[in-house]
């Protein structure tokens, strides 16, 4: 399997984030991606840089103005009086009034969601070669790779085409569907991550051309809380491409993999050239963001289902933030994939 991490992921490391009004440790760490890295290296995986492949992509997934206020915010952060080292908003607007203003302390409210989503002077650089670890696995499954694996860090599912949030500046599955769309018409993304891939879901659910399953916990009491109920569906072109599982809390293997089953079976219903996997860990058990109860052994089963597919599969890194679990885990959902993988997985035309 190609494997594309970037060193420069490490450049963003905020030490703190703002959870239930507190000052916590940042959970994203670059360690994170370190963990992950030295276990596909250690399972025989060539891993690879990744190529720079500029703004331009960016901006079908992103807009613009959003792009310009990440390359720029942490600069024009430390130019107001008694500014702190990390880009935090205190003031957001409604959705009646959603105005951009000209200045930073505007601006960081308009485009940044919550808490969990500080900037820091290595953030942007961070985020854009996380992207370009995502749109160099699609160029390799593009090639003809059965499989590739961007292990891409800051996750991206929770950004939109112009928000950010829950530690996602740049939708990285998104830009890699983007560029696959393109090329081989309908493409999947199934996000197994435990928290509701509402960027993604955004930025698709007006088109059918990138079919979209979630499976997550419940954000009528999870986060992200404001998307990813099972009766979103998508709207005009995109009606019938999405598709939402929210589980309750504390669900465990069992009814988690039942979940993944139906979604996999729902793509497979509208006949994609490719999938796509927003790959998260952190529906584990053990995970301080879970609000499942996933245990290793159910990563290893799923791996198995998606890895049965017929189709080139991208795996795209999200979450899971217990390290000290995380090479256990991917190992488990590796081995369960390529247990299951086809003897040929021909790029479907």
């Amino acid at each position: 399997m190609q494997v594309f991490y970037a060193a420069q992921q490490a450049l963003h490391a905020p030490d703190h984030i703002v959870v239930r009004g507190r000052v916590t440790p940042n959970l994203e760490t670059p360690a994170r991606a370190a963990s992950l890295r030295d276990t596909v290296v250690a399972l025989g995986h060539a891993c690879a840089a990744p190529r720079d492949h500029g703004v331009g992509i960016l901006q079908e997934v992103h807009d613009p103005d959003y792009l310009d206020f990440l390359a720029s915010a942490a600069e024009r952060w430390q130019r107001l009086p008694n500014a702190g080292p990390l880009v935090h908003a205190h003031a957001f607007p409604h959705p009646l009034h959603r105005r951009r203003p000209a200045s930073i302390q505007g601006q960081v409210g308009y485009y940044l969601s919550g808490g969990s989503c500080p900037l820091s002077a290595g953030t942007w650089e961070a985020a854009r070669w996380a992207a370009n670890c995502a749109l160099e696995a699609a160029e390799a499954a593009l090639a003809g790779a059965r499989e590739t694996y961007a292990l891409c860090r800051p996750p991206g599912h929770h950004a939109y085409a112009d928000f950010a949030g829950g530690f996602c500046y740049l939708n990285n599955v998104a830009i890699a569907a983007q560029r696959m769309a393109k090329a081989l018409g309908r493409v999947a993304i199934l996000d197994i991550d435990v928290h509701h891939g509402n960027g993604t879901q955004g930025i698709f659910y007006e088109r059918d051309d990138v079919h979209f399953v979630s499976v997550h916990g419940d954000p009528d009491h999870f986060f992200p809380f404001y998307a990813g109920y099972a009766d979103e569906t998508g709207v005009g072109r995109g009606a019938g491409y999405n598709r939402n599982f929210p589980l309750a809390a504390r669900t465990g293997d069992r009814e988690w993999l039942a979940a993944i089953a139906a979604g996999l079976s729902d793509i497979e219903s509208s006949r994609p050239a490719a999938l796509l996997v927003s790959l998260g860990f952190d529906a584990f058990a053990g995970d301080p963001s879970s609000d499942l109860a996933v245990g290793t052994e159910g990563f290893r089963a799923a791996g198995r289902l998606i890895g049965a597919s017929r189709r080139p599969v991208v795996l795209v890194q999200e979450g899971g933030y217990v390290v000290e679990h995380l090479s256990t885990n991917l190992t488990a959902f590796l081995e369960g994939f390529f247990a299951a993988r086809p003897e040929s997985a021909p790029l479907a035309t």
